[in-house]
């Protein structure tokens, strides 16, 4: 024991000899270590922190701890993967027995509902709310609210001399003839005679213009939407970091609809006022200077183009004290209300903050700020399952927010929905539309046919007119509601009819994430047993293009770690074959002296393994210090791509245990490995010939 002690003690010195007496090759070969540990430990505590804050964010908004869907879908669940929602999914007929079966399996916490889907949606445009205005002004014309309502009616009739003008202009630049019906409805609606008799019958004039006129206008913006139908009041007990901002939740069993706070911002704000938001978190938040930032230059010149919208809300007693506000906040004579709005979107660095705070003050308070109000019904249109299209109308009742997924182009968009809306655009049929088809068929006789007798019965002789049924892709089942409860989002269901009934997949959640493969693979066991065809997936493999993100990255630091090593390798390798050259009198002189192949094997190896345990154990080290660094700073996300990413505006990462073994391993690997060869050469070295002079 003692021999052995006295040979290491001599090795550890024969080692720290050679690496002082060739500094420079130390250096290099030391250098390549140190960097390479430095960013296995850095990367991969990086990494892992971004996975962490990544897995929080998404298992605690939508995801779970697992997702279910049905095992015979052409297609894998991808809760952000794509367009297609739920169309390419089947659907669970009866969400109540798969809970049944998954709620009994050990460390299963809860079962949630879903369904992903996307709809289309429209806003009010400039004519409805002119109208809308104009018939609560009428309502209150006398006295005091006179002038209200003058002024609502002369705008009223402007707006629909602007779409005179551009329905004309539309159907010039088409080549096509204006219809002669309508040609007629305009002509009346914007004469002389229709305004000064208008004060006779207001509310009959209003029903014209409602009717005839507010269809032709086509310029509100149609809203593209993506959600999630689920359970909303198991929904908000699960996800702890779906978090509501504004408004409220929607009443247990009603019908409701909630936005996440991302998409109200970017798909449903003004879009002047959506980018002075843009411009201050640029400049006063971010540091930013509009100067120069070709971007934030682009966001100005569109506001300063781009005021029609602001105009087209006004009425003149609007219009005459907005203008009277912006000539003394931009201190001008400018008559004309347009010219001062452009004025005044004319931002700068110097004066972002104060032109942000007064359009809150003074503009915003004139206009409607966004497409759907907090609190107003909204009409949704979706493609079902077997193609048809279907439409539910569902109030807007607030604005949720999922925190870590704010700036989330993708996860960040993501809307809720009850359920039962949700079936409803799916394509299953509620007892209120089974109700109203059998008594439509009752009112016109019509007869529900085959499909192969269709053709005869619609196209043969004296044959009888009837109704085709249509067939969504699965078993029609009736949900059941609450006693007297009709369509409509005042209409009650009980937690009995939401649980069963369809649902396309269900998030599943732990007692201990920590045993959620073994818990995955006997959710899987249990629904095979009975007989219920489920997939599972993680949390990760759910989120479609999400998690790929992740793999993606992890593939990218392994390769980069792989190809530091390989260079390690090679420089090492060749750097202790020519400092081994260089000592072929010392070993042989060692060899005279007794000294046995395995010494010298061991003199060798041991000098490389000594260079990578001490180069590298300084890059764990300095890759550490960097990581808790940011830690207590934080690394900023740049952008909202990043922000996504870090699940936040900052990353706080932390060392990560795994990361520094996983070092320590690589740079020990690396270094034995490259000093075998030299090692091999140098107990070939024969004593007789490495002791010869040279002469």
């Amino acid at each position: 024991m003692r021999g052995r002690l006295e040979t290491l003690k001599l090795l550890i010195l024969i080692a720290l000899r050679n690496l002082f007496a060739s500094r420079s090759r130390t250096l290099i070969v030391g250098g390549i270590i140190c960097f390479g540990a430095a960013l296995v430990v850095a990367g991969t505590s990086l990494l892992a922190s971004i996975n962490r804050g990544l897995k929080a964010s998404l298992v605690e908004s939508v995801t779970g701890d697992a997702q279910l869907y049905h095992s015979g879908s052409k297609d894998e669940l991808a809760i952000f993967g794509g367009m297609s929602g739920s169309s390419d999914l089947e659907a669970f007929p009866d969400f109540s027995k798969l809970k049944q079966v998954v709620e009994k399996v050990p460390n299963v916490k809860r079962v949630i509902p879903m369904g992903i889907n996307e709809a289309i949606g429209a806003s009010y445009n400039f004519l409805d709310r002119a109208l809308a205005r104009l018939r609560d002004a009428a309502k209150q014309r006398e006295g005091e609210g006179a002038a209200q309502y003058a002024a609502a009616k002369s705008h009223a009739r402007s707006t629909i001399e602007h779409l005179r003008a551009e329905r004309a202009l539309a159907h010039q630049d088409l080549t096509d003839a204006i219809d002669a019906e309508e040609q007629a409805d305009m002509a009346r609606a914007t004469s002389d005679e229709f305004w000064s008799t208008f004060d006779v019958e207001p509310f009959g004039a209003l029903e014209f213009l409602e009717n005839r006129i507010a269809p032709l206008s086509v310029d509100g913006d149609m809203l593209w939407i993506r959600y999630v139908g689920t359970d909303l009041t198991a929904y908000f007990d699960a996800f702890q970091r779906a978090n509501l901002i504004k408004g409220k939740k929607v009443p247990a069993g009603q019908r409701g609809l909630l936005f996440s706070s991302l998409y109200y911002e970017e798909m449903q704000k003004m879009k002047n006022a959506r980018r002075l938001d843009k411009l201050k978190e640029a400049v006063v938040d971010g540091g930013q200077r509009i100067a120069k930032e070709e971007t934030l230059q682009r966001l100005v010149r569109e506001n300063k183009a781009q005021v029609r919208e602001i105009l087209q809300q006004l009425d003149l007693l609007q219009a005459e004290e907005l203008a009277a506000k912006l000539r003394g906040h931009l201190d001008s004579s400018e008559r004309d209300l347009r010219e001062l709005l452009v004025t005044f979107f004319d931002t700068s660095d110097e004066n972002i903050a104060e032109r942000h705070a007064f359009f809150y003050s003074a503009i915003a308070p004139l206009v409607r700020l966004y497409a759907v109000e907090i609190g107003e019904p909204m009409t949704i249109k979706a493609f079902s399952k077997s193609g048809y299209l279907n439409t539910v109308n569902v109030t807007l009742y607030g604005v949720v927010e999922f925190r870590g997924l704010e700036k989330s182009p993708t996860a960040g968009m993501l809307c809720l929905m009850d359920l039962i809306s949700f079936r409803q655009l799916y394509g299953y049929m509620t007892a209120e539309r089974l109700a109203e088809i059998q008594q439509m068929k009752r009112e016109t006789g019509g007869a529900a046919l085959a499909r192969e007798e269709a053709e005869a019965a619609l196209f043969g002789a004296g044959a009888p007119v009837v109704s085709e049924g249509r067939t969504t892709g699965f078993e029609v089942k009736v949900e059941r509601q609450a006693d007297g409860a009709g369509g409509g989002a005042e209409h009650l269901y009980t937690k009995r009819d939401i649980e069963e009934g369809v649902a396309i997949n269900a998030a599943v959640f732990f007692d201990d994430p920590s045993l959620a493969p073994s818990t995955m693979a006997a959710i899987d066991a249990a629904s095979k047993e009975a007989g219920l065809p489920v997939k599972v997936l993680d949390w990760k493999r759910s989120t479609g293009m999400v998690g790929q993100l992740i793999d993606l990255l992890w593939m990218v630091l392994s390769i980069s770690i792989i190809v530091i090593f390989i260079i390690a390798l090679a420089i090492i390798n060749n750097s202790m074959l020519m400092a081994t050259l260089q000592r072929v009198k010392e070993i042989g002189t060692l060899r005279a002296m007794g000294a046995q192949r395995s010494f010298v094997l061991n003199m060798v190896g041991f000098e490389t393994v000594v260079i990578g345990l001490f180069f590298g154990s300084l890059g764990a080290a300095l890759g550490a210090g960097l990581i808790m660094l940011f830690g207590k700073v934080g690394i900023p996300a740049s952008n909202d791509t990043m922000a996504w990413v870090f699940s936040g505006p900052r990353l706080y990462p932390t060392v990560d245990a795994a990361s520094l073994v996983t070092a320590f391993v690589v740079v020990l690997f690396v270094s034995v490995l490259s000093g075998l060869y030299p090692a091999r050469v140098a107990t070939r070295v024969s004593p007789v010939v490495a002791m010869s002079s040279e002469e």
